[in-house]
């Protein structure tokens, strides 16, 4: 099983970004997927998430920037970043489980890829 999460760069505070987390070993549909990310300094937190279902979950701060989505043919799950802020700045991980619930245990993780928002 390999999560790779990739498309993080430096960009401007209100630019866009759209983070990709490639997955193989894995069928994306079978899974609940979630975004978390890691400020310099910081505890780990949660981001997205999305369901089997295809539910989607967001954590407060970024609730109507941020947009969690899959397309399992393209293996493939996305997190699409609008008006960033330099609070967003962060390491970025993809994850999976299979369990129910956004605070149940993710047993699949990616490595990061990292955001920068200068202000």
């Amino acid at each position: 099983v390999q999560l790779q999460a990739f498309g993080g760069g430096l960009v401007q505070s209100g630019e866009a970004l759209r983070l990709s987390c490639a997955v193989s070993g894995l069928l994306v549909g079978n899974y609940h997927w979630a975004w978390f990310r890691q400020a310099p300094g910081k505890e780990r937190e949660f981001v997205a998430r999305i369901n089997r279902s295809s539910a989607t979950y967001y954590a407060d701060p970024v609730k109507g920037r941020f947009t969690i989505s899959r397309v399992n043919a393209k293996k493939t799950v996305y997190l699409q970043m609008n008006n960033l802020k330099p609070e967003d700045t962060a390491v970025y991980y993809c994850a999976a489980n299979s369990a129910p619930g956004i605070t149940s245990p993710y047993n699949y993780w990616g490595r990061g890829t990292l955001v920068t928002v200068s202000s």
